[in-house]
């Protein structure tokens, strides 16, 4: 159930019976020059709703900008800064708790916004108005994507550029993937800016000058196919062993 698509009689149908929501949040940023800025929010709404509609569980809108600066170099990149993100998305989450829900998974594709989420959720938790849990769908399938990518990429590489052949193909420049391998670093060690244990950059243009790391060249929507069956399956079960906890024991355990 999308909650945009719906009536406010409905909604109440669902707020009465109902305690779970999906919360889908990517960002609008650079993903070199094969992948459209909106790869992370196309990746994580697809997620969302596709969960949503084999679980029955409500899905709100999603938040497409994220906490991005490290891509400012990059043209059209946008941001939110980091406190006011995480004010935004609590806000949000308390809108929803406000209506009766009690439990919230972060469908989240930016892995700029998972610290962020988690302090979100750290808050809600200790105040005990909800439960809110971030959710990374690369990070639910961790085997399968180096099972299908000899140099997978944090960024903008063959596991990104796969799902989006397999979500929205027309937006993906397929004459450009040898550029983004060839323009980009296989990994960050390749960039060199690992310095005896301290990770020595900022941004991503200290590492990659396209922006990109991994070989885009090997991806394929099949792949893509494959990835999201499998960590929507992973998303889907996490719906339901967040649904059949008891609200009290996902709450902070008392000390004395």
């Amino acid at each position: 159930m999308y909650l945009a698509d719906e009536t406010w009689p409905e909604l109440e149908d669902y707020f009465a019976d109902e305690s779970l929501a999906l919360v889908p949040l990517g960002s609008t940023e650079q993903h070199g020059p094969h992948l459209p800025l909106a790869t992370d929010h196309l990746i994580a709404e697809a997620f969302a709703r596709e969960a949503a509609d084999r679980t029955g569980t409500l899905c709100t809108p999603t938040i497409n900008v994220g906490v991005s600066p490290h891509h400012k170099q990059f043209h059209g990149t946008m941001w939110a800064d980091a406190p006011t993100f995480r004010d935004y998305v609590e806000s949000v989450t308390r809108n929803l708790a406000y209506h009766g829900i009690d439990r919230v998974v972060y469908v989240n594709a930016h892995g700029g916004n998972v610290d962020h989420l988690r302090e979100v959720g750290r808050r809600l938790r200790d105040d005990e108005t909800l439960y809110a849990i971030e959710w990374m769908w690369d990070e639910s399938i961790p085997e399968l994507v180096d099972d299908l990518f000899a140099q997978n990429g944090p960024h903008g590489g063959p596991k990104e550029t796969a799902m989006i052949q397999h979500l929205r193909p027309e937006l993906v420049r397929e004459d450009r993937l040898d550029d983004a391998r060839d323009g980009g670093v296989s990994d960050v060690n390749a960039a060199g800016t690992v310095k005896h244990g301290s990770r020595t950059f900022y941004d991503a243009i200290d590492n990659t000058e396209n922006g990109v790391l991994g070989d885009q060249t090997d991806a394929t929507a099949a792949k893509g196919e494959e990835l999201f069956d499998a960590a929507v399956d992973q998303l889907c079960q996490l719906c339901g062993w967040l649904d059949a906890q008891a609200f009290e024991d996902l709450m902070p355990k008392s000390h004395v």
